[in-house]
């Protein structure tokens, strides 16, 4: 797809992923609705880049309301969005029965059930474009499910099954689905507990840079389903073939895996709930 003069929708937009890849759009020519909840940040954002390239929403996609105002805001632009990207996650690393309740509600209404919510009442809009796309931004743990992120893996694991779903649905149709899957990335996405697991274990992790001109080219390509990083794409399809093999080879992780969760289940976390950055954390090496 040529994102020359498309208008696109970018949530998640003033995170470690977000940031560069609301730059790369706008380098390609496009015109970017940055989405998230901190009105500094994305102020900020829109200061850093020409002006009049990107137009800031505040706006907390994990409820109605906040959907509700994006789409009203979208619906009355003088190019009407050709493009959804789905950028928005909140992070949770953790021993699964110490993480709160509320965290865990948090997690699957922000990465999950306010994603397909948000995709829902876009779709109609998109579909009347002559060429439109939905991206979502999903992350290996939508295909390897990882100790200490049993509740992140399923809402990524939700998503896949979304995005594959609707593909399947809407084939044949202007609407071209995308699930694009980063992998560990340098930014404050991750918690210090993260950044020391993935240090012991020796994860390679990539530049939030290198990660958003990726997936600037998979727009731009139409990669229906993109997997960053080797050994991560080796290990997410030997999950789907013989997942017993990839069970033995983390059950060797598992104490470093514990020892580093349970380290940030006792440590309280932020309010913030990284609502405005974009997937990206600790992977299976």
């Amino acid at each position: 797809m040529d994102l020359r003069g498309r208008t696109v929708i970018l949530t998640g937009a003033s995170g470690g992923i977000g940031r560069p890849l609301c730059s790369g759009l706008v380098g390609e020519g496009a015109h970017v609705v940055a989405v998230g909840r901190d009105a500094r940040r994305l102020a900020e954002l829109a200061d850093h880049l020409p002006i009049g390239s990107v137009a800031p929403v505040v706006s907390d996609i994990g409820t109605a309301e906040g959907r509700r105002f994006l789409v009203e805001q979208v619906a009355v632009l003088p190019v009407p969005p050709s493009v959804l990207v789905v950028g928005h996650a909140n992070a949770a690393f953790g021993l699964f029965t110490e993480q709160s309740p509320r965290t865990l509600e948090q997690l699957m209404q922000v990465n999950l059930v306010g994603s397909m919510m948000l995709i829902h009442a876009l779709l109609p809009l998109l579909q009347r474009q002559p060429q439109a796309t939905i991206a979502v931004l999903g992350s290996t743990f939508g295909s390897l499910a990882y100790p200490g992120f049993a509740a992140y893996s399923a809402s990524k694991f939700g998503l896949r099954g979304l995005v594959e779903g609707l593909a399947r649905e809407y084939a044949g149709s202007n609407v071209r689905f995308q699930y694009l899957s980063p992998r560990a990335t340098r930014t404050d996405f991750n918690t210090a507990s993260v950044d020391a697991m993935n240090a012991e274990l020796g994860v390679t992790s990539d530049s939030a840079n290198h990660v958003a001109t990726a997936l600037v080219q998979a727009l731009r390509s139409g990669n229906p389903r993109l997997q960053l990083g080797w050994p991560e794409r080796l290990f997410a399809r030997l999950n789907g073939l013989l997942p017993e093999l990839v069970d033995r080879s983390l059950r060797k992780q598992l104490p470093i895996i514990r020892r580093h969760a349970a380290r940030s289940t006792s440590t309280p976390s932020p309010t913030s709930t990284r609502n405005e950055d974009s997937s990206h954390e600790a992977q299976a090496g």
